[in-house]
């Protein structure tokens, strides 16, 4: 569970030493995380389905994000509007979709921010939030905890959420719609009109082979606007199921699911199911690593066995 923090709205504060500056600022329904002064990516919380990050820029200054449908860009494909930026959500709580922005679909609302926080080499983000069902009833809450930080090779985001059985037994259900997402711009996707990347999973399982496949980490990398550029995602060994399985197409949806045993083990229905009593809470961990080559040029199964030697104590 997250402590409560100091909340720090309509400004930034700003400490100056060490090696990066992390700007954390509030206005108008968007928290803006900048690196040194540079744009690193936006909170959107405010009249949205569920909160999501967009723009997220990597080290190089690229976007590490399809643009649409938050905005026009002509070599994006424009499929499934609900793969806003990066988010999570789950397709079946309780027997209602909080994945989908179909009609009754049930929604992510943002109730507060605990901290907002700007500092040496590291900014913070984190808020309580209630899911809603289509009828307007509160069927779970979540806290999400979100650092932000850089070494100047690469940029990463730390990604913690508890989901709280505050409102009575929650049934997290067996489907591949979900969880923790990124969708990647259209020509860094495996497949597509303009896609030319990859996919690499830490099992050494490529591009389609890797979906629905369990590893640690998955790595996506391909070219945008002519930069070879990379997004890796790690699962923390302390998270249920671990290593995950994942949901990671080759047009560009990119996430960490580890209840959809019925689609990618072939399962019987139901066997991804996962219970929290109520009062009772669970949490996961994924780190987000934005990156310059490909997963060998960025390292990125040495950054995970790092990730995993600082955090698991």
């Amino acid at each position: 569970m997250l402590k409560q923090g100091v909340m720090l709205l309509g400004f930034s504060m700003i400490v100056t030493l060490g090696r990066a500056e992390i700007t954390v600022l509030e206005t108008d329904g968007v928290v803006r995380v900048e690196i040194n002064g540079a744009r690193f990516a936006d909170y959107n919380y405010r009249d949205v389905a569920r909160p999501y990050l967009y723009p997220i820029f990597g080290p190089t200054g690229v976007p590490m994000t399809r643009d649409w449908p938050m905005a026009e860009n002509s070599n994006d494909s424009q499929d499934h509007v609900h793969h806003k930026g990066l988010w999570y959500a789950h397709g079946d709580i309780n027997n209602i979709n909080f994945w989908s922005e179909q009609q009754a679909f049930g929604k992510t609302r943002h109730t507060k921010f605990i901290t907002l926080k700007s500092g040496r080499d590291e900014g913070v983000i984190s808020s309580l939030n209630d899911w809603v069902s289509p009828g307007g009833t509160v069927i779970c809450t979540d806290e999400r905890l979100l650092r932000f930080r850089t070494d100047g090779a690469v940029r990463s985001i730390d990604y913690e959420i508890t989901l709280n059985a505050s409102h009575g037994d929650l049934v997290i259900g067996d489907t591949k719609e979900g969880c923790m997402s990124i969708r990647v711009p259209s020509t860094m996707a495996a497949g597509g009109a303009n896609g030319k990347g990859h996919i690499v999973n830490s099992e050494g399982l490529r591009d389609g082979a890797a979906w629905g496949q369990a590893a640690a980490w998955v790595d996506y990398w391909g070219a945008v606007q002519d930069q070879m550029v990379g997004i890796a995602i790690f699962d923390h060994p302390s998270n249920p199921r671990h290593p995950t399985r994942w949901h990671v197409r080759t047009y560009g949806l990119f996430a960490a699911n580890p209840f959809g045993l019925h689609h990618f083990a072939k399962q019987a229905a139901g066997s991804g199911d996962l219970k929290i009593s109520s009062g009772s809470h669970i949490t996961f961990r994924y780190r987000f690593v934005f990156h310059s080559g490909d997963n060998q040029q960025a390292g990125i199964a040495t950054l995970y066995k790092e990730y995993c030697d600082a955090t698991v104590k």
